[in-house]
């Protein structure tokens, strides 16, 4: 049996399907995200955190280097197509998540894949979102008890979708997905 290597064709087809999956996933959260800012602004991290799906499904399932980054790339060129104003946000966003969850992989040698790791990676993102997205907001006109709640769930918020990234990860794993080809 053979194990699947960097980029071969059985990773990429795999990374595409995460990617388009989680894209469509992106473009509802692209049209959800002027009515969460308009109506709840302090709600925005939960919002936002989705964006970390793409490379937590992809490092979980596949358990290689650049699969993460590689799915949040095409996750953001989906969701682009659907959104077409929101593309070099969700190109932004996918370069900066999944460089951050690259990032925490390769401090490890792509050999920790425990869970914790996973949220070492949510957690920097949140902080990153939670500074990020309270300026551009500009949450300091907010009352010091929402800024509070906001920045909470800025980091709650993609570790909450980590979670769901990892549960879905394991049940692709499990279903064989990642499953080494034989020849």
């Amino acid at each position: 049996m053979r194990t699947p290597t960097a980029l071969s064709t059985r990773v990429l087809l795999i990374c595409a399907a995460i990617g388009v999956a989680t894209g469509l996933l992106g473009a509802v959260a692209g049209w959800l995200t002027p009515v969460v800012v308009a109506a709840l602004p302090i709600v925005y991290g939960l919002v936002l955190g989705s964006h970390v799906l793409p490379g937590i499904i992809a490092q979980e399932l596949l358990r290689l280097p650049l699969v993460a980054l590689l799915a949040h790339v095409i996750a953001a060129l989906v969701a682009s197509a659907f959104n077409p104003a929101w593309a070099p946000r969700f190109l932004g966003t996918a370069l900066l998540f999944g460089a951050i969850q690259e990032g925490v992989a390769a401090l490890t040698r792509y050999r920790a894949w425990g869970a914790w790791r996973f949220f070492v990676s949510a957690a920097v993102i949140g902080v990153i979102v939670a500074v990020i997205v309270g300026f551009a907001a500009d949450l300091a006109r907010l009352p010091v008890w929402a800024q509070i709640v906001y920045v909470v769930l800025s980091v709650l918020g993609p570790v909450a979708w980590t979670a769901a990234g990892l549960w879905v990860g394991v049940a692709l794993r499990r279903a064989g997905v990642a499953r080494p080809t034989a020849r």
